[in-house]
C-alpha cells in the first residue's frame, strides 16, 4: 500500500492554481478581500470538519476519502468556468468541504493500517516517506504550472488543469482495499460522543493548540512568497522581452520547484530529527514552533527593507521548518489519541488549525494594505511567538514496561 499512499500525495498536491493564486486574485482584489476569501475556505472547513471525522470513523474512511475528491473537482470546475468574488466565495466553500473530508482521514487511514501490521513504531518514517511523495508532486506541479502561465497568459487555465490528476486520484482512492473500510468500530453515537470527549487531555489540548496555531500561521502567510517573488522577478535584469507575467511564472515555477524538492527530502528525513532528540517529540515540537516564529518575523523585516532575495530564504526555512515538523506532531498526537478514534482526533486538530487560519486570514490581509506585506509579517510573527509560554507541548508520560 506504500505506492498507493504516496500516489495519493503526489496526485492530490498537483493544484497547478497554487503557486498563483494570490497574484491571481490581486489582479481584481485587495489583501483584505483575498483574505475574506481564504477565511471563507478556513470556515468552511472548520464547520465541517469534526461532523466529517466522526463520519469517516463511522462510515468509512476510504470512501470518505472519494467524497473529498468529488467536492475538490466542483470547486475547480467553478473556478474555471466563472469569474466573481461571490462565485469564488461559494467555490471556496466547495474546497473547504473538501479539505474538510480529507483532512485528518487519510491520515488516519495510514496509521491505521500500520496498526494492522504491527508496525505503530514506524509511523513517523512512514508517513515522513509518503509526505514526501507529496513534496514531489508540488516540485512537478510548480514547473506544470508555470509553463500553463507562460504558455497561455491566463491564471484561469491551471484550474482546469488540476482536474486531471483529482479524477485518477479519485479512481486510486476507490479502488483501495476494502477492509481499510470495515475495520472501523461502528459504535452508537453515545459511544462516539464519549470517546469524542475523551481524547481532551491536558496534553491533548496542548499538542492541540500548538499544532494548530503554527499551521494557522503557515496557512495564513505562505501564499505572500508569490507577490515577493513578483517584485523579485521584476527587478531581475533577465528576460526582459517576456511580458511581467511571463517573467514573474518562471520564477515563482523555480523557486516552487527547488522549494518542494527540499521539502521532500526534509519530510522524508524528518524521522532522523526525532532519533537525534532521543525520540523526545515534544523537544523538536517545540523548537520547530519557536523557529517558525522567527522565521516569519525576520521575512516580515527583510521584506520592509525590500531584500527580495532574502525574503525568499526565510519562506523556504518557513516551508521546511513545517514538512518536517508535521510528521513529529502527527506522531505526538498519535500516542496521546486511541487509535480508533484518530480520524475524529485529527479532525478536531483541523478544526482548531483552520479556525486560527480563519481568523488571521483577514487580519494578515487588512495589515497587508495598511503597512505592506512586511509589516503583516512582523505583526503576525510577533503574535504567534508572544503566546508560545502557553502552548509549550509536554514530554509524553513514560510507558509501563511489559516485564512490570
Amino acid at each position: 500500500m506504500f505506492w498507493r499512499f504516496a500516489a495519493y500525495g503526489f496526485l492530490k498536491n498537483l493544484r497547478f492554481f497554487e503557486p498563483f493564486l494570490l497574484l491571481y486574485f490581486r489582479e481584481t482584489f485587495t489583501f483584505f478581500r483575498i483574505g475574506w476569501l481564504y477565511a471563507i475556505r478556513e470556515v468552511s472547513t472548520n464547520v465541517l470538519e469534526v461532523p466529517t471525522g466522526v463520519l469517516a470513523d463511522r462510515i468509512g474512511r476510504r470512501r470518505t476519502m472519494v467524497l473529498s475528491m468529488i467536492a475538490y473537482l466542483v470547486s475547480f470546475g467553478i473556478f474555471f468556468f466563472t469569474k466573481s468574488f461571490l462565485l469564488y466565495a461559494f467555490a471556496m466553500v466547495w474546497f473547504g468541504a473538501a479539505e474538510a473530508l480529507r483532512s485528518g482521514t487519510h491520515k488516519a487511514l495510514i496509521l491505521s493500517y500500520l496498526h494492522a501490521r504491527g508496525w505503530e513504531d514506524r509511523k513517523v518514517a512512514y508517513y515522513g516517506a509518503t509526505r514526501s511523495w507529496s513534496q514531489r508532486g508540488s516540485a512537478l506541479n510548480a514547473l506544470l504550472a508555470g509553463v500553463l502561465v507562460i504558455s497561455t497568459r491566463d491564471y484561469r487555465w491551471v484550474f482546469g488543469a488540476a482536474m486531471v490528476p483529482y479524477v485518477l486520484n479519485l479512481i486510486n482512492l476507490a479502488t483501495y482495499p476494502s477492509w481499510l473500510d470495515e475495520r472501523i468500530q461502528r459504535g452508537s453515537s453515545r459511544e462516539t460522543i464519549r470517546a469524542f470527549r475523551s481524547m481532551f487531555s491536558p496534553l491533548f489540548l496542548r499538542a492541540l493548540v500548538n499544532s494548530a496555531l503554527f499551521m494557522g500561521l503557515f496557512r495564513g502567510t505562505k501564499d505572500y512568497l508569490q507577490p515577493v517573488l513578483k517584485d523579485l522577478a521584476l527587478t531581475l535584469p533577465i528576460l526582459l522581452w517576456w511580458h511581467g507575467q511571463q517573467r514573474t511564472a518562471m520564477v515563482v515555477a523555480v523557486v516552487y520547484f527547488l522549494l518542494y524538492l527540499l521539502n521532500s527530502a526534509v519530510s522524508r528525513n524528518a524521522f532522523r530529527v526525532e532519533r537525534a532528540l532521543s525520540g523526545d517529540l515534544h523537544r523538536a515540537i517545540n523548537l520547530s514552533y519557536l523557529l517558525g516564529a522567527a522565521t516569519v518575523v525576520l521575512a516580515g523585516l527583510a521584506t520592509l527593507r525590500g531584500w527580495y532575495g532574502v525574503v525568499v530564504l526565510f519562506f523556504v526555512g518557513l516551508y521546511v521548518i513545517q514538512n518536517l515538523r508535521r510528521p513529529l506532531t502527527l506522531g505526538y498526537l498519535s500516542d496521546v489519541i486511541q487509535e480508533e478514534r484518530l480520524a475524529t482526533g485529527l479532525s478536531v486538530e483541523s478544526t482548531v488549525r483552520t479556525l486560527f487560519a480563519a481568523i488571521l486570514a483577514p487580519l494578515i490581509g487588512f495589515l497587508a494594505d495598511r503597512f505592506g506585506v512586511g509589516g503583516a509579517l512582523l505583526g503576525v510573527g510577533v503574535l504567534t511567538a508572544g503566546v508560545y509560554p502557553l502552548v509549550t507541548v509536554r514530554p509524553l508520560p513514560a510507558r509501563p514496561s511489559e516485564n512490570a
